[in-house]
């Protein structure tokens, strides 16, 4: 007889462990109601694009710094936008700030902005808020006016004492005043973008009420195209929730073909990204985010990690990130915050394994690559979502070793750096070394340190002179030929009475440089003892790592005077 159901979920309890109250005050807090769109259809689609990009760095993401930006450092954030393919721009709030409004008209009267980039300006919905910033985009070629009022819930009854009706009534008052500056505007195609502020928390049916009276006043005094900005301005539902009701608003919003409706997400629940994905697929044309994701409290959505995303599902991001680092950097001196090394894509340890199954997993893949020889062939490797080398990176940084590394990632550094291919005994080898001197030190072993002890114990003693030593080692590469080396370092080694039973020796053509490395690996004491040789002539390589392997044995015997015995190298267990 099988269990009952009841005694099933008892056992699980019992053997998971029972969980106690936090004792945290939950009941301070209510629950989001669900706007229960049972007829959704975004889960069924899929990006196939990449939206209409626009950045908030100069307004948002500015207002959110410890120091705001000046306007030199405004100008550098602002060339670099362009630089990336930002078509639109939100460049201030002149109506707060002189700073704002000063580097507005910067951009203008300097011809700064061009052709192709339009200009975006924030505003509050009063009339001398309006008057400030239209003056502010005067002489631009294009430019675009959002202009906001605070519609949620808690914002009509804490903040303005409004009801719905007067909530409707600001909005507008606020949007003729600015229709008939609009129309004052000979030089300038002045786009208007109504935002409901604090949409996110707003009544789903109130936002549509209030955008809708919106489009309607607007829709037949202009040809132009129409604009809604839905803020996320406090994040306080699930990723799915927030699609939800962008289908919602998308079903009900008057004039839907003519608007542009754009999103403007902030990241408080952690989740921006993955919301706007999903308000993507829900119908929203155009985000509103930050580099790296600034902006107030925890951030506006990353862009370049929307971006990244669609390029690594073959998607044309339709912005320039094949120097993700270089704009890192630009942008951690104009805002003078440092990006973090996990960020998304970014980060300096993102493309970079220290755990050894993830270093051979990733070593073979690349080499499996090479040995392909395509080089546009489908990106397979594994634990990399893209190419390094398509953001500026190298592959240099993929691998770094630590106490957790293994012999995968060490090979394939040497092969990176040094054009090194190790025979597997040997990764075998050295990965124990590399353990053990990481274990005692500690911390991270670098590419360059990593060479100079692979070095010290394996090619140096094929390299130093024996004037002055007893017992001196020699191996003269005379009448040697390359048919059979390891017979050839044999005779040497016999006719010396070098200690250790020669178990091989291979040749290899360094990778990416001229020259040859030598591998010689003899018996010795219950275990394998190697020599590397490193030269540009083949048979003086086999004579260093011949030479180097001798010189490891007599060192050995003179310590451990065992009788010698071939032996199988085993792989540390790391």
């Amino acid at each position: 007889m099988s269990p009952s159901p009841h005694r099933h979920r008892a056992f699980r309890a019992q053997d998971m462990g029972a969980q106690t109250a936090s004792g945290m005050p939950v009941h301070k807090y209510a629950p989001y109601q669900p706007i229960g769109l049972e007829d959704r259809t975004w889960p069924s689609r899929q990006l196939t694009r990449a939206p209409l990009w626009g950045s908030v760095d100069l307004r948002d993401g500015n207002q959110a710094l410890l120091e705001p930006m000046d306007v030199a450092r405004k100008r550098v954030m602002f060339d670099l936008l362009v630089s990336m393919g930002f078509k639109e721009i939100e460049v201030g709030y002149p109506a707060s700030s002189q700073d704002d409004y000063d580097f507005v008209r910067h951009l203008i009267d300097t011809d700064s902005i061009p052709d192709d980039v339009v200009i975006q300006v924030l505003c509050s919905m009063r009339t001398d808020a309006i008057d400030r910033s239209v003056d502010a985009v005067r002489g631009a070629r294009r430019a675009v006016l959002q202009y906001i009022n605070p519609t949620s819930v808690a914002q009509r009854r804490v903040v303005f004492h409004a009801s719905r009706e007067e909530t409707v009534a600001l909005a507008l008052e606020g949007t003729r005043h600015a229709v008939r500056l609009q129309e004052t505007l000979a030089e300038t195609e002045l786009y208007l973008s109504y935002v409901p502020e604090s949409w996110s928390q707003t009544e789903p049916d109130f936002g549509v009420e209030i955008c809708n009276a919106v489009q309607e006043y607007c829709a037949s005094r202009t040809d132009r195209t129409l604009r809604i900005a839905l803020p996320v301005t406090v994040e306080c539902f699930p990723p799915h929730e927030l699609a939800d009701r962008i289908e919602y608003t998308c079903r009900n919003l008057a004039y839907r073909d003519r608007t542009i409706l754009t999103l403007h997400p902030h990241n408080d629940r952690g989740s921006a990204v993955a919301a706007t994905e999903l308000a993507l697929l829900a119908g929203v044309d155009r985000v509103e985010g930050c580099l790296f994701g600034n902006g107030e409290r925890t951030g506006n959505v990353c862009l370049p990690t929307l971006a990244m995303n669609l390029f690594s599902q073959g998607i044309d991001p339709m912005l320039d990130l094949s120097d993700l680092d270089g704009i890192r950097a630009v942008v951690e001196e104009c805002n003078q915050l440092p990006v973090s090394a996990r960020h998304p894509w970014v980060g300096e340890f993102v493309y970079t394994s220290f755990a050894g199954t993830h270093q051979d997993a990733i070593a073979k893949g690349l080499k499996a690559r090479e040995e392909a020889g395509d080089p546009g062939a489908v990106w397979e490797v594994p634990y990399l979502a893209v190419d390094p080398r398509d953001i500026g990176r190298s592959y240099q940084a993929l691998i770094r070793i630590n106490t957790q590394s293994g012999k995968g990632g060490i090979a394939h550094l040497l092969h990176s750096t040094q054009g090194l291919t190790l025979p597997r005994p040997l990764q075998i080898d050295f990965a124990h070394v590399m353990q053990k001197f990481c274990e005692q030190r500690g911390g991270e072993v670098g590419a360059d340190e990593l060479w100079e002890l692979f070095t010290e114990r394996y090619v140096a003693p094929g390299t130093e002179s024996d004037e002055g030593t007893a017992d001196a080692v020699e191996i003269s590469a005379a009448d040697w030929t390359p048919a059979d080396w390891k017979i050839s370092v044999c005779r040497a080694f016999s006719a010396m009475e070098t200690p250790g039973a020669v178990q091989g020796v291979t040749v290899e053509r360094l990778q990416g440089r001229p020259g040859y490395a030598a591998f010689c690996e003899t018996a010795l004491n219950g275990h394998s003892l190697w020599g590397v040789g490193i030269h540009e002539e083949e048979t003086e390589a086999v004579r260093r790592a011949a030479l180097a392997t001798a010189r490891r044995a007599w060192d050995e015997k003179q310590s451990a005077p065992y009788a010698t015995s071939t032996a199988t190298a085993t792989e540390p267990a790391i």
